[in-house]
């Protein structure tokens, strides 16, 4: 076993690469890097270092007309000499940089990963394997910081990714430099293909490869790339510490709601930066904002609104997504961050229009999941003993409402609110017309068009999501509590 082999298979032991998966697709483009993954994946198997079966894919993105078509030819030979299956697949990059306005490198890369993952889906692959390595590690690190990154910007590439559908991109060269892969092929008498737009340095990837990294070179008495990669590495162990604890903090902290997704302030301000910038991302990324278009500026103005104790400030990102800091003074909280998708003039979704919907009742299922419109309803019934009450009572979710069963007159129904509505807010001595409450309790206009109306057979029990009423509310003497959790969904 060659010494490349050597810390391919320690590496890709150590990072699980080639673990839970029965067949591997080689991404392979022609270039020294791919064929020197062909051929040691390859040997590594024949020795019984995994068990994965091998099939080989390669992405002709029409670019260099006839150069283009012998690279193509090429993988095709090279895979036919080692004996497994070879799928192709040709894409139009310049027509898809030009209709949707991107540049080549980035058309390129949509159109090849696109490509990989169906070749990969249509041949029951669940991993795909790139050539990238230590030095296109250190130029990605040297990319993101010449343009501004954070610490998950400066891991770099990372050994392994899931992309969709479980399909994983694995990449078993990372733990080895260009000059180890050019040392390996010259070792084997293997051959590959040369692109000559890899020396145009007009490419930024190509400029820090050919002009920045050998002039950092230069002034370091180490090799730039290694520390390159122990820094890509550290940030790595720092991205995955944060993440933990962003998993464990974020089912309690964050919740649906109308055309988006809260974090509850309460729970999100006392945590570290770090674990905060992870939580607006997860929350950016769950309403549908990519990340491409947001700098740290912008992440800057989102903890710089969730610090302020204002209610109603709001800040429009790329793509008109909006992030909004809500509470509710009157009541005592609970104050949220809203991630807001880009505004729909129809939020009552579904195919019914705001009259329809004024005009329809909907009777709560207890117990049960309910749905009106674009909300889900999810209603039970608890007993409580009295001497427990209290430990009882502290459990309980800012985003979930409690009742006194005993004090309903049921059935349950959810609706629209209605000119003329009156109910008795929690804490207030008297009832109140809920348009009035509303001004009075300063509720934004994004919110108050969106209030939902939950009545028994008497009375409104509760004004969505602002405040419950004073006449069934649960206390020490109550026995059986009605529990209501409402999520707007899409």
């Amino acid at each position: 076993m060659l010494e490349l082999e050597k810390k391919v298979a320690e590496f890709a032991k150590i990072n699980g690469l080639f673990d839970s998966t029965d067949k591997i697709l080689l991404a392979v483009s022609g270039g020294a890097d791919s064929i020197a993954l062909m051929y040691a994946v390859c040997a590594l198997k024949r020795q019984g270092v995994f068990g994965a079966e091998l099939a080989c894919a390669h992405v002709n993105h029409q670019l260099r007309k006839g150069d283009a078509d012998l690279d193509e030819d090429f993988v095709v030979a090279q895979a036919a000499e080692l004996g497994f299956p070879v799928a192709t697949r040709r894409v139009d990059v310049r027509g898809f940089a030009c209709a949707n306005k991107l540049s080549i490198e980035t058309a390129a890369r949509k159109l090849r990963l696109d490509s990989l993952i169906d070749i990969a889906r249509a041949n029951n692959c669940t991993a795909i394997a790139t050539g990238h390595q230590k030095n296109d590690n250190a130029e990605t690190v040297l990319q993101r910081l010449t343009r501004g990154t954070g610490f998950r910007g400066l891991a770099g590439i990372w050994p392994q990714r899931s992309f969709e559908n479980k399909i994983r991109f694995v990449r078993p060269l990372l733990c080895v430099t260009r000059s180890e892969i050019l040392d390996y092929l010259q070792k084997r008498n293997l051959n590959w293909r040369v692109d000559h737009t890899n020396v145009d340095c007009t490419y930024r990837r190509n400029y820090i490869r050919h002009r920045l990294l050998p002039a950092l070179q230069k002034d370091c008495d180490c090799s730039i790339v290694e520390q390159l990669s122990r820094l890509a590495q550290s940030a790595r162990r720092l991205h995955n510490a944060v993440c933990r604890r962003a998993d464990a903090v974020w089912p309690e902290l964050a919740c649906s709601a109308d055309d988006g997704l809260a974090l509850r302030l309460e729970t999100f301000l006392p945590e570290h930066p770090a674990v905060k910038i992870e939580l607006i991302r997860r929350s950016l990324a769950a309403i549908g904002s990519g990340e491409k278009d947001l700098t740290q500026h912008h992440y800057g103005k989102i903890l710089q609104l969730a610090a302020q104790r204002v209610s109603s400030k709001k800040i429009e990102l790329p793509g008109r997504f909006v992030i909004e800091r809500q509470g509710f003074p009157l009541r005592g909280g609970p104050e949220r961050l809203i991630f807001a998708r880009p505004f729909s003039p129809r939020p009552w979704g579904g195919g019914t229009s705001a009259t329809e919907a004024e005009a329809k009742v909907q009777k709560i299922e207890i117990p049960g999941r309910t749905e009106f419109g674009r909300c889900l309803i999810e209603a039970n019934i608890f007993e409580v003993e009295k001497e427990k009450f209290e430990a009882f009572k502290a459990k309980k979710s800012g985003f979930v409402e409690w009742f006194d069963l005993n004090e309903l007159k049921l059935p349950i129904t959810i609706r629209l609110r209605q000119d003329g509505d009156r109910f008795w807010p929690l804490g207030l001595s008297a009832e109140k017309r809920v348009g009035k409450f509303l001004t009075d309790a300063k509720v934004p206009h994004e919110i108050r068009r969106k209030v939902l109306i939950v009545a028994d057979r008497e009375k409104i029990i509760w004004v969505w999501p602002i405040r419950i009423s004073e006449s069934a509310k649960v206390t020490n003497k109550t026995g059986k509590i009605l529990q209501l959790q409402i999520y707007p969904v899409r």
